[in-house]
């Protein structure tokens, strides 16, 4: 076989491998079931969710374009670290859908006023950009958002689904 042959063999090969990828289907979340806890890994870029019955699901998120560290002051591209709740639904977002973190809490407005800077706010679990649509999936190679939780629009229609204003959120370094 020649090296041209073996090169061409590979690209199609990557290409069917990138394409099962992207399109195969994820597991749902059971109709009914109710997500009373979501947990964020950072460093891991994974978000897991639970019910009564324990882990029902983990996501590969993307996460703020500064990624190591907590966040500290509007701007700084971190995500946040520590408990918030849900606080809002939006099903009309930039974003296709988003759930509201409670950013900043008091401990954050302390740490930003301690810096002379204004602590920000509009901390989501979001999909992709309304104009980005495509990407899908593809997202989660980089950490692309400003300090946001991000995960598919197919992702954020589930959990829009099965999580309630209240729900707490833990996101750890």
């Amino acid at each position: 076989m020649t090296t041209l042959k073996i090169v061409f063999f590979c690209l199609i090969l990557a290409v069917i491998s990138l394409g099962t990828w992207y399109f195969y289907p994820e597991t749902k979340i059971e109709n009914g079931v109710a997500i009373d806890s979501i947990s964020v890994l950072k460093a891991k870029h994974q978000m897991s969710v639970y019910s009564k019955k324990g882990l029902i699901k983990t996501y590969t998120v993307a996460i703020g374009q500064n990624p190591v560290g907590k966040k500290q002051y509007e701007g700084d591209k971190k995500t946040p670290e520590g408990n918030y709740i849900i606080f809002d639904k939006n099903p009309n977002s930039k974003y296709h859908k988003n759930l509201g973190i409670s950013y900043p809490n008091e401990a954050d407005k302390a740490t930003a006023k301690r810096l002379g800077k204004p602590p920000g706010g509009d901390v989501k679990i979001h999909g992709c950009n309304n104009k980005q649509t495509f990407i899908g999936k593809f997202q989660r190679w980089s950490d692309w958002t400003w300090g946001c939780v991000a995960v598919t629009n197919d992702e954020i229609d589930e959990l829009y689904e099965h999580v309630s204003v209240g729900t707490p959120v833990t996101i750890m370094p």
